[in-house]
């Protein structure tokens, strides 16, 4: 997250859906407390934050969920959060200073574990997982940590290393970060559970484009690609740069298409630099930031979405498709999970321009039957939509118990 990890087999515990890994396990009648620690939510807009907000809705809709605590480093009290609702309990630890705020979570979440004794403290991230999983040994207490991409591709520091080695159970949002999780860490594959990512259909759906929004960004009569990404150099991963080489064979193909780039950060000048020298600056249009309750009418001025990347496992591909959008993705990564192998889209060498020239070129063509809109969104929502994520949830929780 070498040969490709999506084409190593998946561990099997009973039996299990493909592409999440999920065993179809009964709810064990063995269910207390949680905790759950986190660097934040509510304070960034990320990828990570993006599906914790996820896993906490699907905690809320599970049948029977059990009281939990969540601790935040690093938000305070006054941020928006519409999950703070019983069973959750929210603990703001927000600090000017990182020493202090660290400091404030220590005291904070060892209090409560002693008092409480939950019957797990779930890690939100790699980074936090030397405390909490000292504090876990320290009071005999199941430590489960969260993993999802990049942070845990590559061999870690022994001491976050060695942590996340102690921990009781790991979650993992797609096969290819567990297997390259385990490869990299020496982690045991029969220790970690698939709890995927997650797309809410009624708010990703399609419809026509907002004509203020086509002519605002100089669309009409085109046919729009589109990416939603972080354009920050130290993220070139996402292929914008892979996408904007594409386009000159793509436009000899489809003369009226245009490149609508969604996100900021301090690798636009390259990336504009770029189109210029490629005589496609016309083509290319810098969207900038666009809020979350936004990017649906952003979606649907589309007619396929392209992001040849390296994820963990790509929540917006799931948005595209439930918007209707046909989708590419990169080969090597967790994005075999959304797109099923290919069978729900296009999966093509991350860094190659012509293979994404080629698999662009079809999409925009509509002939292939992953351009039929209402399927892909039948497909993305049955797999990975909010329901689907709750019993994920729910049965990773339950066997998590199950197997203490």
């Amino acid at each position: 997250m070498g040969s490709s990890a999506t084409n190593q087999p998946i561990v099997q515990r009973g039996t299990e859906d493909r592409f999440t890994g999920i065993s179809t396990v009964s709810h064990s009648e063995k269910q207390g407390s949680l905790v759950f620690v986190f660097l934040e939510i509510f304070s960034w807009e990320g990828g990570i934050q993006s599906y914790v907000k996820d896993v906490l809705a699907a905690y809320l809709e599970q049948s029977h969920p059990a009281p939990a605590d969540v601790f935040l480093l690093r938000d305070g009290p006054d941020c928006l959060n519409p999950y703070d609702r019983s069973p959750l309990r929210f603990h703001y630890l927000a600090s000017a200073s990182p020493a202090v705020g660290r400091a404030r979570l220590l005291a904070a979440l060892l209090k409560h574990l002693m008092l409480q004794r939950p019957s797990q403290v779930v890690c939100g991230h790699v980074l936090l997982l030397p405390l909490v999983s000292t504090l876990c040994r320290w009071l005999r207490l199941p430590c489960t940590v969260m993993i999802y991409g990049k942070e845990v591709w590559e061999p870690l520091p022994e001491r976050e290393q060695k942590a996340l080695r102690q921990a009781n159970w790991i979650w993992a949002i797609s096969r290819y970060s567990r297997d390259r999780a385990c490869t990299a860490n020496g982690l045991d594959p029969d220790k970690v559970f698939m709890v995927p990512c997650a797309v809410d259909g009624d708010r990703f759906s399609p419809g026509l484009a907002d004509p203020a929004l086509v002519e605002a960004y100089g669309l009409t009569n085109c046919r729009v690609l589109m990416t939603v990404a972080r354009l920050w150099s130290g993220d070139i991963y996402k292929g914008v740069d892979v996408t904007i080489r594409a386009l000159p064979a793509i436009a000899a193909a489809e003369p009226t298409v245009k490149y609508l780039v969604i996100g900021r950060g301090d690798d636009q000048p390259r990336l504009a630099a770029l189109a210029e020298e490629l005589g496609v600056s016309d083509r290319v249009v810098f969207a900038g930031f666009v809020p979350t309750e936004a990017l649906v009418a952003h979606y649907r001025l589309a007619d396929a979405y392209v992001m040849p990347s390296q994820e963990g496992f790509g929540i917006v591909y799931l948005e595209a498709m439930a918007c209707g959008l046909p989708v590419l993705s990169g080969d090597q990564d967790g994005s075999a999970d959304p797109l099923q192998d290919g069978r729900l889209g296009w999966r093509v060498p991350h860094r190659n321009p012509d293979a994404v020239a080629a698999a662009c070129i079809e999409m925009l063509a509509g002939y292939d039957p992953r351009c039929q809109g209402a399927w892909l969104r039948q497909e993305a929502l049955a797999a990975f939509g909010t329901s689907a994520l709750a019993g994920h949830l729910e049965r990773a929780i339950a066997r998590s118990l199950v197997a203490e």
